[in-house]
């Protein structure tokens, strides 16, 4: 009997010209595999890869300082439309993709290119899951976190596709661990539910450490992770319960 397919959600990482197409082009793209076990716990599955691309232009010298890949390395790499689709919409077909900051790497692959995949955010869910580290990117939850069988040199150098995708792949197994991949979309689509206050007189602190004059003022601003945190924590407050963020498990479907 041929043994059922198994669960897969695609962590995926880029690594490009700069930040946003068209006037940018993806140099390199990564993947690492979770899996959904028999024991119904996900797990990395399979050795995850990447591949250089070229992108159809020069990178600037300030992007190649970051990720160091250099012209001469992708001049007669294949292109991304050669490329794209069969690393993001592999068989047997994943049930979502992934990316730490997704919003990024949608960019670059379009629904066309995913089959209109859905999209798990790491960096989204982790704002919610682990509200405590001290920020947020890919390295510091790496460090913060200490993911159990993360193999270091495996995740080096970072700024490089394969070894960015797998650390964030860490970071979604456990993240699917606590919670459901339902939940997970959900957070995903919409915007970022910041723990503590990025900037002004009021940085660092709790939400619900803020007064409400200071509060009403974020309802404006112009970035919408900081507005949307500040819509659903005046919306708490006015209902009347819980005042400040409530806690993962008070999250969770």
């Amino acid at each position: 009997m041929q043994r059922p397919q198994p669960q897969i959600i695609r962590v995926i990482d880029l690594e490009t010209t700069g930040q946003a197409p068209p006037t940018h082009g993806v140099c390199e793209i990564g993947w690492q595999d979770v899996a959904l076990g028999k024991d119904g716990r996900w797990e990395l599955e399979g050795e995850g890869g990447s591949i250089l691309v070229n992108p159809g232009r020069p990178i600037p010298p300030i992007t190649q300082a970051i990720h160091h890949i250099l012209d001469e390395q992708v001049a007669d790499a294949p292109w991304w439309h050669d490329v794209a689709r069969r690393v993001l919409d592999p068989w047997p077909r994943r049930i979502a993709l992934a990316a730490h900051r997704a919003d990024f790497e949608q960019q670059y692959c379009t629904p066309a290119m995913t089959q209109s995949a859905d999209w798990i955010c790491t960096w989204k869910c982790a704002l919610r899951l682990w509200p405590d580290s001290p920020s947020f990117s890919n390295q510091v939850l790496r460090y913060w976190r200490k993911p159990d069988g993360l193999v270091h040199e495996r995740g080096l150098p970072i700024h490089r596709a394969f070894p960015d995708a797998y650390v964030t792949a860490h970071h979604l197994r456990d993240q699917l661990n606590e919670a459901s991949v339902a939940q997970l979309l959900e957070w995903s689509r919409s915007p970022g539910l910041l723990p503590r206050v990025r900037y002004g007189p009021d940085r660092g602190k709790d939400w619900r450490e803020i007064d409400e004059e200071s509060l009403i003022g974020f309802l404006s601003d112009r970035d919408p992770d900081v507005r949307f945190t500040a819509e659903t924590e005046m919306a708490r407050r006015q209902g009347g319960g819980h005042v400040g963020r409530p806690s993962a498990q008070e999250l969770l479907l």
